[in-house]
């Protein structure tokens, strides 16, 4: 996107569009509400957070590219791909530890859908996790190898998408010298869309490590809006996160920040 455009001005310029125009957008709105729709799109967000460490002085900056692929298997099903690509800066953890940046661990989860609601019109996806070792520092990934199960169950009423999406991985091979992990991951997730596609969703992006026996509980209010430049149909977002729980001494505190952009790409 380019830097000239502000989430403000894109709004105004969506507001301008023909009502068709705008109808598309807030079907698009809905359809990205949804995390296993049949519609390609590449989302790229970046999260800001500071208070990490024993001594509260650390901030991380992670910008995560998930691209998400609908693969149509048949006249009922779908498979959709969704990975998540993530390059991380911490800077100021510690004192005397310098700053790190680079690729973290890759995630790779596919879910099997039905191109059907259920006749009570819920939604679901059900299908495996992987967890690649591809941090390029030790401070940013696991050097395991995971896997494990994911699923989605959500429902679209009106304006309304609400639902939960969750997964557990379980470390199985990588570097014996690295501690072995089982996390589950949690996210309840409620969205309300406008007719002007506009959206705002509040979720949480629940982590619970089994072996530490502790939670990473950020609490998300984001406000998105569809738009169109050019030829290019995208969503740029922004929100704030509080972290109602985090592990000790290690963990984030306090406020933090989401900005992001999805870039669409409707059959």
């Amino acid at each position: 996107m380019h830097k000239s455009v502000t989430p403000l001005a894109a709004a105004s310029l969506l507001m301008s569009l023909p009502n068709a125009q705008a109808d598309e957008g807030a079907d698009l709105a809905k359809q990205l509400a949804n995390p296993v729709a049949s519609l390609i799109s590449v989302p790229i967000d970046i999260d800001l957070d500071s208070n990490l460490g024993p001594n509260e002085t650390g901030k991380r900056t992670l910008l995560v590219t998930k691209p998400v692929v609908p693969i149509e298997l048949n006249q009922e099903w779908n498979l959709i791909s969704r990975t998540i690509l993530p390059f991380i800066s911490i800077k100021s953890l510690t004192p005397g530890m310098e700053d790190e940046s680079g690729m973290g661990d890759i995630q790779a989860s596919f879910f099997l859908s039905p191109k059907a609601p259920t006749d009570s019109g819920w939604i679901w996806g059900v299908g495996p996790i992987a967890l690649l070792p591809s941090a390029t520092e030790d401070a940013l990934g696991n050097d395991k190898w995971g896997l494990g199960p994911t699923g989605v169950a959500l429902k679209q009423q009106g304006a309304l998408t609400y639902g939960l999406l969750a997964n557990h991985v379980w470390s199985y091979a990588g570097d014996d010298a690295r501690t072995d992990y089982t996390r589950s991951f949690v996210q309840p997730f409620f969205t309300y869309t406008t007719k002007t596609a506009t959206s705002f969703t509040l979720q949480t992006e629940s982590t619970y490590d089994w072996e530490s026996e502790e939670w990473s509980v950020p609490v998300n209010l984001i406000a998105a809006q569809v738009l169109k430049l050019g030829d290019q149909l995208l969503q740029v977002r922004a929100g704030l996160r509080y972290w109602a729980d985090a592990p000790n001494g290690a963990g984030p505190e306090e406020w933090g920040f989401k900005l992001g952009v999805t870039l669409l790409f409707p059959k």
